[in-house]
């Protein structure tokens, strides 16, 4: 269900690891990946995340997409004492000293976004569509209080099953609704099947934008830059960053897997929090206590988004929040 965002997660970690291992390692010795395809199931993801922690013996373990497969490992690491270092975005609301957190929260992505809909495309009316699970529910909390504070209003809100893919009767309501924009946290092969149906049904991005905490460059790929189109996401990373770092990290990422590869928001806080590990475990070792107190917080490092940093006290990260518009290219 997920496989499309989590592959590109997988293909970072591995760039950064062949990268770090190519400059010689960590203190000399080489990083070994130990992968486990959780197959965007809940319950597989605690059962990799048992063995990885007792079987392999791991150091860390970088992984899990949805907040649902986060949770659903959590009380494993904290039961065992393992380090997690979690790259997507999220709806917050949680701190545990076992999870370093790399991905954005609400007040990385929304704050700025939700205002500037209003002063910049004139839109007030919302219509919000999810996917049914924690996080898009808790987005579209925050996202209905900054809703209110700006004296904009909520047209209807709905949630379908992830993996979801049929949308004519959500894209009717909207019709009917009188929103005036869209507000969206679908998640995987259900964003690409949504904006299409939503562009096939007559809807431009001039008549009714679809504005977004979630939307990447993959999706946007998978679902052809026509679909996409004049529509907007709200994220920390966008490939088009111009800087040198993101400029040399598109193209070693499509020297490995392809000129026709995209980078995005998600794979690219995959990649930095590898860079991140590496320098905590020179720092104070492998044991999990050591990374935990001493390795990891108020590390640094120069990701393609820019400067970033892991706050010492609630393991989250430091980031750029950044609006970005889907172009035909």
């Amino acid at each position: 269900t997920i496989a499309i965002i989590e592959t590109s997660l997988h293909n970072a970690e591995l760039l950064a690891i062949e990268e770090i291992n190519a400059a010689g390692g960590v203190n000399g010795k080489m990083i070994e990946p130990v992968i486990e395809d959780a197959q965007s199931l809940v319950q597989v993801f605690a059962e990799k995340a048992k063995k990885l922690l007792l079987n392999d013996k791991v150091t860390a373990v970088m992984g899990c997409y949805t907040s649902a497969s986060r949770q659903s490992v959590l009380p494993v690491f904290e039961e065992y004492n393992g380090v997690l270092l979690y790259p997507t975005l999220y709806e917050a609301q949680e701190c545990s000293k076992n999870v370093f957190y790399t991905g954005a929260v609400p007040n990385q992505q929304l704050d700025e976004f939700e205002p500037w809909i209003v002063a910049n495309l004139d839109r007030k009316k919302c219509y919000m569509i999810g996917s049914n699970y924690i996080y898009p529910k808790e987005t579209n909390r925050e996202w209905k209080a900054l809703l209110e504070i700006s004296g904009a209003e909520n047209k209807g809100e709905e949630y379908a099953p992830l993996g979801h893919t049929e949308f004519s009767t959500v894209i009717n309501n909207i019709a009917n609704s009188g929103a005036d924009y869209v507000f969206s946290t679908l998640v995987g092969d259900s964003i690409v099947a949504f904006y299409k149906q939503f562009k096939q049904s007559g809807f431009t991005a001039e008549d009714m934008p679809i504005c977004t905490p979630i939307t990447t460059e993959q999706e946007t790929a998978a679902m052809g830059a026509e679909n996409a189109v004049g529509h907007y996401t709200s994220f920390n990373y966008f490939q088009t960053v111009d800087s040198p770092e993101n400029k040399s990290f598109v193209e070693r990422y499509r020297a490995k897997y392809g000129a026709n590869e995209v980078t995005n928001a998600v794979m690219e806080a995959a990649y930095f929090q590898t860079y991140l590990l590496k320098q905590a475990i020179e720092k104070s070792g492998t044991d999990a206590d050591a990374l935990i107190y001493e390795g990891l917080p108020g590390q640094e490092f120069t990701a393609p988004q820019g400067p970033v940093k892991i706050d010492e006290k609630n393991h989250h990260t430091h980031l750029w929040a950044r609006i970005g518009k889907a172009r035909e290219d």
